[in-house]
């Protein structure tokens, strides 16, 4: 809002901890913060994903996770968010007046 960019969507960084050992999922931050958030500022919450050792590893080698890992939860979770953000983008009206002058025609 303080930069006049709508908001597409809330997407919850870090909303639980995949133990890398076990494979255990835990919301050690607390839980529902992302929906939260979201319905304070009347958006969707587009998606969740875990603080996971994969996601910094991956992104930091340069190979991000729907790369690295296409068929893996994390990257399902990656492309279930970026259909989600697809389909609010198809959704929202467009304005395009910006985009053409302004034509005035005149009989002389």
């Amino acid at each position: 809002a303080k930069v006049n960019v709508n908001v597409l969507g809330v997407i919850e960084n870090m909303s639980t901890h995949v133990c890398s050992a076990c494979g255990h999922e835990e919301a050690i931050f607390g839980s529902g913060g992302g929906e939260q958030l979201a319905g304070e500022e009347q958006v969707s919450l587009l998606g969740q994903l875990p603080l996971h050792i994969n996601i910094r590893m991956q992104a930091d080698s340069g190979m991000p996770t729907v790369a690295a890992e296409p068929g893996s939860d994390l990257a399902q979770r990656y492309q279930d968010i970026s259909r989600r953000m697809t389909a609010k983008l198809a959704m929202a009206s467009r304005d395009y007046q910006a985009v053409f002058p302004n034509i005035v025609v005149e009989n002389n």
